[in-house]
């Protein structure tokens, strides 16, 4: 089965993702309990362009990736008031898993969108993230307990998700909480 370079096979599940109110605790906590690490932090994640439930919005999120083996961890903390697709399971039964990633090459993330949105699956987010991917939210949660995220792997994401899942191999515990462009903390 073909794979990315990270090890997760193409067509398959390539993240979980969890909505909480502190992030620096919550990297403490999954990183002690399920020795997940190195954490890979973005303060005030940037996007090019984002869309909630079809129109225009800001969102002001904080969000960390960590790897146990192939399987990416992400953890999301929103800064802000705005509505959201995060908002909307904050509000239904509070802070936990929020969404499963499957990832999309991109030639095939437009079909792979549209086939769940064939399904009846609402789009409860679009956005073109800062180094230039399209990642969307399909809102499963009434049927899965979750929503799925659709993520566009250009060779940037693939490039960035690589060097988290290398991280992670034999990670020693030292420089628990990474910043990319920044130096190790």
């Amino acid at each position: 089965m073909p794979t990315w370079n990270w090890g997760q096979p193409l067509d398959g599940i390539i993240q979980v993702a969890y909505i909480v109110e502190d992030i620096q605790a919550a990297m403490k906590n999954f990183g002690s309990r399920l020795n997940l690490g190195p954490w890979f932090l973005f303060e005030h994640f940037e996007f090019q362009w984002i869309k909630y439930r079809g129109l225009p919005c800001e969102l002001d999120l904080t969000v960390a990736l960590a790897n146990s083996g192939h399987m990416m961890f992400e953890l999301i903390q929103q800064n802000d008031a705005q509505p959201s697709v995060y908002r909307e399971i904050l509000d239904r039964r509070g802070y936990g898993f929020h969404h499963w990633a499957v990832a999309a090459q991109p030639e095939h993330y437009e079909a792979v969108l549209a086939r769940y949105q064939q399904q009846g699956f609402a789009l409860g987010l679009e956005a073109m993230v800062s180094i230039g991917a399209r990642a969307a939210y399909v809102d499963t949660s009434a049927e899965l307990g979750g929503m799925i995220e659709v993520i566009e792997v250009t060779s940037a994401v693939e490039g960035l998700f690589t060097q988290i899942h290398q991280a992670s191999v034999g990670w020693d515990g030292s420089a628990a909480i990474r910043t990319p462009g920044r130096t190790a903390v």
